[in-house]
């Protein structure tokens, strides 16, 4: 079999979303990473309220699908168009890890002793409303970057909390910090991470149905 080439987001939760895609794989098979940013990475100004489902970090990366340029491409699940751009499939929708949303805070800061008005950063109208679930007198503000870049902002005292997805936090080893688990229902397939490929390419289909837990799952569209 001739190299699998990957492609995939350059930041470091993606590389190992990656990485925990191909654990999972016959270790005789080798592969070729492509990474690359997407518009979603590179236009930091503008929010993601009322982005959801559509192509805004996976463009690139489909296209490189289509232009034969890689042979699969990982994302995480959630972010996913809706619908999938003619010429690709989804191969396979994998377990995943933990769906729900964090509010991480400063060390010993509990959701009861922030004070009101404390700022909360979020780029989720959902995340939001979770949060507001919780205490009903704090502010909100847009954040985007990294986890890593969200985080700095978290330490360096420019918000008070930060909303994270858990299953973000369990891939970068950051399960010591201190966080409060947020209530209600979270975006569809978060915590899941999606192998696409183009449709007429069976043989990833193949390699990569062992991986496949769509049977688990509700998958829109």
């Amino acid at each position: 079999m001739a190299t699998i080439r990957v492609g995939a987001r350059a930041s470091p939760l993606s590389l190992v979303q990656v990485e925990e895609v191909l654990h999972e794989l016959p270790h005789d098979i080798d592969f070729d990473l492509i990474t690359i940013q997407t518009i979603g990475d590179k236009q930091q100004d503008v929010s993601l309220r009322g982005l959801e489902k559509t192509d805004f970090f996976t463009r690139e990366l489909d296209n490189m699908l289509l232009t034969n340029q890689c042979d699969i491409a990982i994302h995480s699940a959630k972010d996913l168009p809706d619908p999938i751009r003619d010429g690709l499939t989804i191969a396979a929708i994998t377990r995943g890890v933990a769906s729900f949303d964090s509010l991480v805070l400063k060390p010993e800061e509990t959701i009861d002793t922030l004070p009101s008005g404390a700022v909360i950063a979020t780029s989720s109208e959902r995340r939001e409303e979770a949060v507001r679930l919780l205490r009903h007198d704090l502010s909100f503000c847009d954040l985007r970057g990294t986890i890593e870049q969200r985080l700095k902002q978290l330490n360096d005292g420019k918000v008070d909390g930060v909303v994270l997805a858990e299953a973000a936090l369990i891939r970068l080893k950051l399960t010591h910090l201190n966080r409060v688990k947020l209530p209600g229902d979270t975006t569809p397939l978060q915590g899941k991470l999606a192998i696409l490929t183009r449709t007429n390419h069976q043989e990833m289909v193949q390699i990569f149905s062992p991986l496949d837990c769509r049977c688990e799952v509700f998958i829109p569209g």
